[in-house]
């Protein structure tokens, strides 16, 4: 029986694990905490074997202003509870960061990550959350490890951001460009299923999650739009506007760059990716 705290407390990464895990009663114990505050520190951390911590700042614009609050929430506060977390006697510390820590798209150059890539974030987020990896790198020993987990677009039912975005654009847009590309994408269940294996095979190091499948994003949007009995013309007509339209519309970036991780640094010896790209879009309800 592994007992297991959730740093987070209703966020959709957090509950979705805390459901998924609980599939296995005679394996998982799972309580969650909310973090904001001080709540947290309330918390008798020594009664877990294991922490996930998924509390963090994202899905807000990385205006100046809002630079000390990254820092100190997605940095400051992941080392603070991964010291507690050591100090009590907790044996693994798993931590959602993000494919961001190498950059977000901020034009439509093509990026390829690969096992050579370094990290090169371009705003604060991506920045705190390689700021916080490295804190927490910094504990581990050999009785206390650390998972680092850089997922790309996460997706799924009750999700926050561009997918979703994206799905609700292609039922009401009459009209899409027909700019083909690749992006690496991530299931919440094939997300919920590495963490288990994280904690089944008590995991260290840094790990890069995706689907077995690149998305496309011009075919989510045939998806969605046909699946909702939608009419919408695809067209290369329109590309010229994406291109123009991304030197200072950097939403287009994110929406029609390529940008994957290399399949060779996301396959492991054990089986994470279980819901194909195609049926994990079936379980969407939009």
């Amino acid at each position: 029986m592994k007992r297991v705290l959730i740093t987070g407390a209703n966020s959709f990464v957090g509950t979705s694990v805390e459901k998924w895990l609980s599939r296995f009663p005679e394996g998982y114990q799972i309580h969650t905490v909310d973090t904001f505050g001080d709540k947290w520190k309330t918390v008798d951390f020594s009664k877990y074997d294991v922490v996930f911590h998924v509390a963090g700042l994202a899905h807000v614009d990385p205006k100046p202003s809002m630079a000390p609050l990254y820092y100190k929430v997605n940095r400051d506060l992941t080392i603070d509870i991964a010291n507690t977390a050591k100090e009590n006697g907790v044996k693994q510390f798993i931590f959602m960061s993000s494919m961001i820590v190498f950059h977000t798209s901020k034009t439509l150059k093509s990026v390829v990550i690969n096992a050579d890539t370094q990290p090169d974030p371009n705003d604060f987020y991506g920045d705190s959350k390689l700021q916080a990896e490295n804190g927490i790198r910094e504990l581990e020993s050999d009785d206390f490890k650390v998972t680092i987990l850089r997922p790309c677009v996460i997706y799924g039912n009750n999700g926050k951001g561009n997918f979703q975005r994206l799905a609700h654009l292609a039922m009401r847009t009459p009209l899409f460009p027909e700019w083909h590309n690749k992006r690496s994408m991530l299931y919440i269940d094939n997300l919920c299923e590495f963490v288990k294996q994280s904690i089944d095979r008590n995991l260290s190091g840094i790990f890069h999650l995706q689907n077995r499948e690149f998305a496309d994003t011009v075919e989510i949007v045939k998806y969605f739009a046909q699946s909702n009995k939608h009419s919408i013309l695809c067209s290369r007509v329109f590309n010229p506007l994406v291109a123009v339209g991304a030197l200072v519309l950097k939403p287009l970036c994110k929406m029609f760059a390529d940008q994957y991780y290399d399949p060779k640094l996301t396959s492991f010896d054990f089986e994470y990716q279980v819901v194909s790209f195609k049926d994990s879009l079936k379980k969407i309800q939009i």
